[in-house]
């Protein structure tokens, strides 16, 4: 069970937590998570740089470590990016200090100050820790394009049905998404495009180094 557009409840009951980025600018911020892993992520950055937009990626560290040239083409294509733990772990199931290590074991290939907590769930104690030192990322619209019992169809109508200016949209550069990703993400590109808007990376709130 997931919540396709995350209520307004949600987001005061935790507003240390970027949710959104209201802006006058038409921009949205896409962001992907889970990797970078072959043929996806590739794919994900030839699409961006076909409608010259840009992104956010929280990558998995063990997949940074796997594919760094994947994560310096991120970043060497104007996108920014954010720790996503170095193994994907679930902070509900995972002790303060096995989640605070597996995070301090991603900065030394990742190298940002955003982060944001697989599966979005975190303990409070984990998150104090971690806003003290970083920045919290969540999301205002899910895409679902992880859950294979949904059509790509839904999966798009995800996205539009609930974006505008400011939203930060979740996607995942994974295996498990990909069917449902290779057929929204260039329809919600096309539909930012028509719209007037711009997707851009969140280096608003981040800088990112290359490591």
């Amino acid at each position: 069970m997931y919540l396709i557009n995350t209520p307004s409840l949600v987001k005061s009951l935790f507003s240390e937590m970027i949710w959104s980025y209201p802006n006058e600018e038409n921009q949205v911020y896409l962001t992907f998570d889970d990797g970078p892993i072959p043929v996806v992520t590739p794919w994900v950055l030839d699409i961006l740089a076909h409608y010259e937009m840009k992104a956010t990626f929280f990558v998995v560290g063990d997949n940074v470590a796997k594919n760094p040239d994947l994560y310096h083409r991120i970043l060497d294509e104007g996108h920014t990016v954010g720790n996503h733990t170095y193994n994907h772990l679930n902070g509900w199931k995972t002790d303060i200090d096995t989640y605070m290590n597996n995070i301090y074991e991603a900065d030394k290939i990742i190298q940002t100050n955003l982060f944001r907590p697989p599966y979005g769930r975190l303990k409070p104690a984990q998150n104090k820790i971690i806003r003290d030192e970083k920045t919290i990322v969540m999301w205002d619209v899910l895409s679902g394009d992880f859950d294979q019992n949904i059509s790509p169809q839904r999966c798009l109508d995800n996205v539009l049905e609930n974006y505008n200016s400011g939203s930060i949209i979740v996607f995942h550069d994974s295996l498990k998404a990909e069917q449902n990703l290779r057929f929204a993400l260039p329809k919600v590109l096309e539909n930012i495009e028509t719209r007037g808007f711009k997707a851009a990376n969140l280096s608003c709130i981040a800088h990112s180094y290359a490591y």
